[in-house]
């Protein structure tokens, strides 16, 4: 039997509509049951600009700020919604710092436990990956339409 703050957990990741909105509630709770949970105060940085990133951080608690370069405002991504994908897919550094506005709780999933999973439920990793190229996607067309600091970017 789950825990309560785990029930809580997938409940949340599963419900937001701007984060990973192809993963079924079976999928979150695979993932919450291996990723390591993980807090930060606020202020504190969960991406840093120019670190490559083994992983990606599913935001369950708390809001944070993502600071885009000659970007004015800064998007923010909240309960549900992901951040470290960029760095992730391309194994490239990260583009930009993602700062915690106050406090947050997140999952932090590693490549290797990510891959263990696919291997296990294949079907996972295709909705996983849909879900990633879908954020980004919306991600990339609120940045050229100029409302990603109306809009969360998650």
């Amino acid at each position: 039997m789950a825990k309560p703050a785990h029930q809580h957990d997938v409940s949340v990741l599963s419900a937001a509509k701007h984060g990973m909105i192809f993963l079924t509630a079976n999928d979150w709770a695979l993932i919450a049951d291996k990723a390591t949970r993980t807090r930060f105060k606020a202020g504190e940085m969960i991406i840093r600009r120019g670190e490559r990133n083994d992983g990606v951080y599913l935001i369950i608690e708390g809001m944070a700020s993502a600071q885009i370069p000659a970007q004015a405002t800064s998007p923010i991504i909240g309960p549900g919604e992901v951040c470290g994908e960029i760095s992730f897919l391309d194994e490239q550094p990260a583009t930009l710092n993602v700062v915690a506005k106050d406090a947050v709780a997140a999952y932090y999933l590693d490549r290797s436990t990510l891959q263990t999973l696919i291997e296990l439920f294949p079907h996972l990793g295709s909705r996983f990956y849909h879900s990633l190229a879908s954020s980004l996607s919306r991600r990339l067309r609120e940045l050229i339409g100029g409302t990603a600091g109306a809009k969360s970017l998650g």
